[in-house]
């Protein structure tokens, strides 16, 4: 059996436990994916509808054109410096995101993390879907007409259109999702570069219409100059790391199969910095055109394409934002929850399985309610996303501080004392104990009015309360961690 970074072969030791263990959770060997295939990933994790909305509504925060693209830049800059620190450990023993928990909160106690990422993706799955649905409805009606009577029809708050789109688009995603991460890994990496030629054609097209001297980077009157416009500022870079939280928090479902770490990190600079600065200017020229265009800023894409009198620029425009649509979800909210939900139970629960109980659950949750209530969707989505920033600050300061960048590989898979990651009958109380009262802060954010011009920044107070809480409450085993074996361990 080899445990080295690097090897090409894994063995099943007899020690592992069938609840811990099935071969999508195993290590993995060998590792393939090249800068190229992360760079793709996160092009299909930032274009998407819900990017597009977001890129655009910075530019109408009040501040200068360059104000927003430097709080852009530094705000991805900060979302690429995570996403290499939680990249590290999946890459380094090429375990996916739940696996790597169980160093952190126990063999077993890795299920509270996994579940709570689950249940975040599979909100978002749903929304997502709904998304994409718009986009495919608007092609369907351009075509066929007669189809906008069953919009008069409705179930469960959907009319019959909307169902038709959002379960073809449930089926296609389906799919590719059924092929495994090969599919997958050639989908994302077909879809990013994609989206890019069409938005680049129509930024073309309505640039011609309008003339450039029309297009103005400012969305919105610019309310704020001089030390007034400290505080929106700061807040801009906050909501950029906070919109990738989620994404962050699972990459080593996806950073596991980077060939090396440099690899990793490559990928990491030119999807994010680079991808999502391009992707920024060009939402922000065709924003700015619908101003010019149809007398109204647009910042919803379908709503965009569905106002264009061209054919084909409206199908090519849906189904850009469609095939965007589902590359986000598969990679951010379809992975994940498979992982997540096969930890949970690997002997009953495969990695197939894991996708399919979240695409499931994304149906019952009637996501378009959720996306139709802007009350709604903030107070489930908010409360979630609470877990985020604590459950990232106690990981790193974990593997960094604590485990200092070394992993027992084989006590990853071991439900008995033998394994270090057992703590107390498989649960690391400390790091329990830490993510509860950071979570309590995070929601008490999100729900008493007085401190909700904090929830901008929850991500952020979430990190470092949960990093700080699992410092103290994990100093009886950073005494104790001086007396380690050192085989077989993968570190540096």
């Amino acid at each position: 059996m080899s445990h080295e970074a690097g090897a090409t072969t894994f063995v099943r030791s007899p020690e592992y436990s069938e609840r811990l263990y099935n071969e999508d959770l195993a290590p993995l060997r060998p590792q393939t994916w090249s800068s190229y295939n992360i760079f793709a990933f996160w092009m299909s994790d930032v274009h998407s509808v819900g990017g597009y909305v977001f890129a655009g509504s910075l530019f109408a925060l009040g501040l200068n054109a360059w104000q927003v693209l430097v709080a852009l830049l530094l705000g991805i800059g900060l979302v690429n410096v995570f996403a290499n620190l939680i990249a590290r450990p999946s890459q380094q023993a090429g375990v996916p995101y739940p696996v790597i928990c169980r160093m952190t909160f126990g063999v077993f106690g890795a299920n509270i993390p996994a579940i709570i990422r689950g249940l975040i993706a599979v909100a978002w799955y749903g929304i997502q879907t709904y998304l994409a649905s718009a986009a495919f409805t608007v092609v369907l009606l351009r075509f066929f007409p007669g189809l906008k009577s069953l919009n008069d029809t409705h179930f469960l708050g959907l009319s019959l259109l909307g169902w038709t789109g959002f379960m073809v688009m449930w089926v296609l995603q389906a799919l590719v999702f059924w092929f495994g991460m090969n599919a997958i890994w050639r989908f994302i990496d077909f879809a990013g570069p994609a989206v890019y030629v069409v938005m680049i054609a129509l930024a073309i097209w309505m640039v011609s219409r309008v003339g450039w001297s029309h297009i103005n980077f400012n969305l919105a009157d610019v309310k704020f100059s001089g030390s007034a416009a400290i505080f929106p500022f700061v807040t801009a870079v906050a909501l950029v790391v906070s919109y990738f939280s989620g994404p962050m928090l699972n990459f080593g479902d996806f950073s596991r199969y980077g060939k090396s770490f440099g690899a990793v990190k490559r990928g990491n600079f030119w999807g994010l910095p680079v991808n999502f600065l391009v992707f920024s200017v060009l939402t922000v020229i065709t924003t700015s055109a619908t101003l010019p265009l149809f007398h109204e800023v647009i910042t919803d894409p379908i709503a965009m394409v569905s106002r264009i009198d061209n054919t084909t620029a409206v199908v090519l425009g849906a189904l850009t934002f469609m095939l965007a649509t589902i590359g986000i979800n598969i990679v951010a909210n379809f992975v994940s929850p498979a992982f997540d939900f096969s930890n949970v139970a690997p002997n009953r629960i495969s990695w197939r399985t894991g996708g399919f109980i979240a695409a499931v659950a994304a149906i019952f949750i009637t996501p378009w309610n959720l996306y139709n209530s802007p009350a709604v969707i903030h107070f489930t989505l908010d409360t979630l996303a609470s877990f985020i920033g604590p459950l990232f600050g106690i990981i790193l300061l974990d593997f960094y501080l604590v485990k200092r960048g070394q992993i027992h590989l084989d006590s990853l898979y071991i439900a008995n004392p033998n394994s270090r990651y057992w703590y107390q009958n498989g649960v690391n109380r400390a790091a329990v104990w830490a993510l509860v009262p950071a979570v309590l802060v995070g929601l008490a954010i999100t729900f008493i009015p007085g401190l909700s011009g904090l929830a901008n920044f929850a991500w952020f107070i979430g990190v470092a309360l949960g990093a700080v809480f699992y410092y103290f409450t994990s100093a009886a085993e950073r005494a104790s961690s001086v007396q380690v074996s050192v085989q077989p361990i993968i570190g540096d």
